[in-house]
């Protein structure tokens, strides 16, 4: 379907503003450029508490929602960016409208950023994370079943799928469910501009252009990083049978999205239960703009649906779409 409204007018206001594709900036740059204005409204939840919990190169630092009503569970969530931009701070109204609407206490995960720390620093410390919420999960949710889910958006899309699978291989308690939103997941894929239509079709003047993504995995896996490491390409791992159940969201205009919908394809043909939603119309990184997105909230919404049936005991009835 042609552009939604709501992103033909986004599209010309970065135009107007003159704002520059990342691939073009410098690392400061664009981490400066992925932060959000100060007088971004934020919706009020119960508590807000930043923490860390032990990492394999240090503290991994965490900044935890609780929400008003009751949590029935716990979300692990990976910022997106890229695996060079994105913050804690930059994704705090996000955080907060998913822990109202699910309702559920938020851990979100300030990982390791490349250049910096390389692939798979970022994977080692949601890890990390993540097993600090298996050990709290009934102080962060006490009247809750202590289910834990894992989420995350673009790059933290990668970070969540790699995390389920690699706790799948340890036998360790896989997450409740995998919510992926607009994932990248095959870095391997992405140097060949042919492999997935998006790439072309979406390559430049909707918001990401596929050149940022060449420069992101440039960051990410350094001259000598390994692009078919199922830790860089979740969906390259030799198998994905007996992963998590999974929510993916995909967008029309977005260079990802025929990777996500690929990854959905395999798993769902490896027997794992997944629910797929694409949002035509619409762009990457959309549903953390509701003042940009009619759509942002109904989509959160949706989003919220899928977790709160898998943190529930409704969970045991669900059957993926």
């Amino acid at each position: 379907m042609p552009l939604h409204p709501d992103a033909v007018a986004f599209l010309r206001r970065l135009e107007h503003d003159g704002v520059q594709p990342d691939y073009l900036l410098s690392v400061a740059e664009a981490r400066a450029k992925a932060e959000i204005p100060a007088e971004t409204e934020r919706e009020p939840v119960a508590a807000v508490e930043d923490t860390a919990a032990p990492g394999p190169s240090g503290p991994v630092p965490m900044r935890i929602y609780t929400p008003p009503r009751r949590a029935v569970g716990v979300v692990v969530y990976l910022h997106g960016g890229g695996f060079v931009t994105g913050t804690i701070d930059g994704y705090d109204p996000l955080m907060r409208r998913l822990a109202n609407r699910v309702p559920a206490t938020v851990v979100a995960v300030d990982y390791r950023r490349a250049p910096e720390h390389r692939c798979p620093a970022a994977v080692d410390d949601a890890q990390a994370a993540y097993h600090w919420a298996t050990a709290h999960a009934q102080q962060l949710a006490p009247d809750s079943r202590g289910q834990i889910a894992v989420a995350g958006d673009s790059a933290g899309g990668n970070i969540a799928a790699v995390l389920s699978r690699r706790r799948r291989d340890a036998r360790e308690p896989l997450p409740a469910l995998q919510a992926l939103l607009y994932p990248g997941t095959d870095a391997a894929a992405y140097q060949d501009s042919d492999a997935y239509p998006s790439y072309r079709q979406c390559s430049a003047g909707y918001g990401m252009h596929y050149q940022d993504g060449l420069w992101y995995l440039a960051h990410y896996l350094g001259p000598d990083g390994d692009r078919y490491s199922p830790d860089a390409s979740p969906i390259r791992a030799p198998s994905l049978v007996g992963l998590p159940a999974a929510y993916i969201v995909t967008v029309e205009y977005d260079i990802l999205r025929d990777e996500g919908e690929a990854y959905a394809a395999q798993l769902r043909d490896a027997g794992v239960p997944v629910e797929h939603r694409r949002w035509d119309g619409h762009l990457h990184g959309f549903i953390s703009d509701p003042d940009a997105f009619a759509d942002a909230e109904p989509a959160l919404d949706d989003i919220a649906r899928a977790i709160r049936n898998a943190l529930t005991p409704r969970s045991s009835t669900q059957r993926a779409e």
